[in-house]
């Protein structure tokens, strides 16, 4: 079988699904994992199989218009790949960089009217992909048709205790008391835009069958649905993407 004819029928199977869907996920949370395997079963360098995900993830941001998708989260760069070699981290920073400055210019951003925020430690990340992150944070402030949040330098349980923290030195400071805490005040505290609702489906690449600590504030609270993918993140298709849904359909239709 052709490349072509297999594209051709991956397509017209995925859309046959979707036309059969009930439910649609408001919120999907992705973990993109599988660039480095990727990488090395095609004789490649890391960075090129970390520049052909970041390739998916555009690319996912256009099929989240199609398929009616308003709100995706991207587990880009964890506290913990911080770990990793310095040449790997400073490739993935440039990387971070070069795709910031595209989709400040992307007319698919701009014409689908995409929200794009960063969430994780802002303490962690370097002055030059800060400010690139809060020019396109600034460019698309006022989109509200889609809602893409790329996790960066981002931890789950991190993300609980600064929150407590801050809700901490809020009642130190008499702005609320202990009586005040409730789990909307968590959520209100840990993501102060309206735009980051409960997750409702994560799904993770490469067969890897964890959740990696991923909004485990708003997916655990939530129950959401899991779907661990087999193919790694650059290899991700539109038909693996529908796939994912359906797992989330029929668990909301059982």
């Amino acid at each position: 079988m052709t490349g072509k004819l297999r594209s051709f029928l991956e397509k017209v199977y995925a859309n046959c699904l979707v036309r059969r869907f009930s439910h649609i996920p408001n919120h999907v949370a992705v973990i993109q994992d599988g660039n480095r395997r990727f990488a090395k079963e095609h004789g490649m360098s890391v960075e090129s199989g970390h520049r052909l995900g970041a390739d998916t993830t555009l690319q996912v941001m256009e099929w989240m218009e199609k398929l009616n998708i308003r709100y995706i989260t991207f587990y880009a760069f964890s506290t913990e790949n911080f770990r990793r070699s310095s040449e790997e981290v400073e490739g993935l920073h440039a990387l971070f960089i070069d795709k910031f400055h595209e989709m400040l210019e992307d007319a698919r951003v701009h014409n689908n009217k995409i929200n794009i925020r960063v969430v994780g430690d802002r303490s962690l990340i370097s002055p030059d992909l800060l400010s690139i992150i809060e020019q396109v944070e600034e460019a698309t402030k006022n989109y509200d048709w889609y809602f893409v949040h790329i996790a960066i330098a981002y931890g789950g349980r991190n993300e609980i205790v600064e929150t407590a923290r801050d809700i901490i030195e809020s009642c130190r400071k008499g702005l609320c008391s202990p009586d005040d805490i409730t789990p909307d005040m968590m959520t209100r505290t840990m993501y102060p835009l309206e735009d980051m609702p409960p997750v409702d489906l994560i799904l993770r690449t490469a067969g890897d069958h964890r959740t990696s600590n991923f909004l485990p504030w708003l997916a655990n609270g939530s129950e959401a649905a899991v779907c661990f993918c087999v193919p790694t993140w650059p290899e991700f298709r539109y038909v693996d993407f529908v796939w994912a849904l359906r797992v989330y359909d029929e668990r909301m239709s059982a």
